[in-house]
């Protein structure tokens, strides 16, 4: 019988990311139809409000649990089961731990990684700064004039701001937030986009070519209101690094006035550089202008060829989580109907979808007879554990449902055809080869270089 269950548990906090992953393991459970854990923030509060749950007043240091179906009793248990495991986990310290970012400034540290709600960002990012220490801004949602407070602020105290919104980084090997497990090596990037810097890099991987450093600047950090601050910051610091050889910018098409401010810094610089800047040139073609600029040859990208049935395909559907990667594909494919799911619309109050791919499930269940779909596939630390294992079936179910609902050959459309740009190293933690294998069998193409996916969905067209 379904029923709704609300509980507040007092004292008792993880991070959002950690409880997403509860709520999702919760809501796979047999006879459940929502499960809600998360912090009882207002977001949080309003979506379960919305969903029609009764809630009793609440502080934003309850958790919230909100459940309902016909295995109320049975999600509740997993949940106390889930939330002793992360208990459990937790490393228990002699003395009490920091409260704050600024208590926690005064123990030696080399850098502050800020992941809480984007109203509350700022604080926390500024006693960074005043502690004379670089900050990584993995939150979203942080008003762009604060993002140039704090980075004007970080100019006089001679320290980097990598974000808002910066999802990935890699200093000197160790990867904070979405990052893929890279050999290192002669090449830094500057990136204004995350899954851009994933592309590049996991191409140089692949062609044996490592990474020094990777310093995300956040996605807004070339245009005009911020100015590039942290991106001509960060292209110097790379510039004095005796381990980068080469420097590679990676970004959406910046404001014309800071492009020229920018290059006008990468001029005065002893490193060279290589522009990654979509409009200008794709991320492969950016990827491989490095290696023959460190002097390495240029390998055949990895592919692996899928189920492709003799047909009339009529319309191009993107579905992708990374926003960088999602752009170069429209720019390439010219036409069609693209979606970029990690963008912020989407990722308000649940998870990105790099780690949750509930929103990409429901698209592909929307494919017809006669589409081509092509979708990313983002491995690596923070990442879904394993992508294919939700992914591929329902790539199949696409293929097969398709080709018993199409239209009679007379018409010349037959079933579906998806493509996967698959970005990831052999690495990661989820095994490239492993995960392309798993798509494959489900049917799809699929192509390490987003890029070369993109021009197959065009020529299918």
């Amino acid at each position: 019988m379904t029923r709704d269950a609300v509980l507040l548990r007092k004292g008792v906090y993880h991070d959002s990311v950690t409880l997403m992953r509860v709520s999702r393991s919760l809501s796979d459970l047999p006879g459940m139809q929502v499960a809600i854990v998360a912090m009882a923030t207002e977001l949080n509060l309003g979506l379960a409000r919305d969903l029609g749950f009764d809630l009793p007043p609440a502080d934003p240091g309850d958790l919230l649990v909100a459940l309902r179906g016909d295995g109320v009793d049975t999600a509740a248990g997993e949940l106390d089961q889930a939330l002793a495991r992360l208990s459990a986990s937790r490393t228990q310290a002699a003395d009490q731990p920091p409260l704050t970012t600024r208590s926690a400034a005064k123990a030696p540290a080399d850098l502050v990684l800020v992941s809480v709600p984007g109203e509350h960002a700022f604080c926390e990012a500024l006693d960074a700064i005043h502690a004379g220490l670089p900050v990584m801004i993995f939150s979203d949602g942080v008003p762009v004039a604060q993002e140039r407070r704090l980075k004007l602020l970080a100019e006089e105290r001679d320290v980097l701001v990598m974000g808002p919104d910066c999802g990935t980084a890699v200093i000197a090997g160790a990867g904070l937030g979405f990052a893929n497990v890279l050999r290192p090596g002669p090449v830094g990037l500057v990136a204004a986009s995350g899954t851009g810097a994933q592309q590049v890099t996991s191409l140089l991987d692949q062609a044996g070519a490592g990474v020094s450093h990777v310093l995300g600047v956040g996605g807004r950090d070339l245009s005009a209101e911020v100015g590039g601050l942290s991106t001509m910051r960060a292209l110097r610091m790379l510039d004095d690094d005796p381990a980068t050889e080469l420097i590679v910018l990676v970004s959406k098409p910046p404001d014309p006035a800071v492009a020229r401010a920018v290059r006008d810094v990468v001029e005065t610089l002893r490193t060279p550089v290589v522009s990654a800047l979509l409009g200008e040139r794709d991320l492969t073609a950016a990827a491989e202008e490095a290696l023959r600029a460190l002097g390495r040859p240029v390998p055949a990208w990895e592919s692996w060829p899928g189920w492709s049935p003799t047909s009339t395909y009529t319309k191009l559907k993107g579905i992708y989580s990374g926003g960088t990667l999602c752009a170069e594909a429209r720019l390439i494919a010219g036409s069609g109907e693209f979606t970029d799911y990690g963008d912020d619309a989407y990722t308000r109050g649940r998870a990105h979808p790099m780690i949750d791919p509930t929103l990409r499930l429901e698209a592909l269940a929307q494919v017809e007879p006669g589409d081509v779909v092509l979708m990313d596939v983002v491995l690596g630390h923070g990442a879904d554990p394993d992508p294919a294992a939700s992914l591929a079936s329902a790539i199949a179910h696409v293929t097969a449902r398709t080709a018993h609902h199409a239209p009679s050959h007379a018409t010349g459309h037959g079933a579906a055809t998806v493509i996967v740009a698959l970005i990831g190293t052999e690495g990661d933690p989820q095994g490239l080869h492993r995960q392309a294998a798993a798509f494959r069998e489900a049917g799809a193409t699929v192509f390490t270089s987003n890029a070369q996916a993109a021009r197959h969905a065009r020529n299918l067209l």
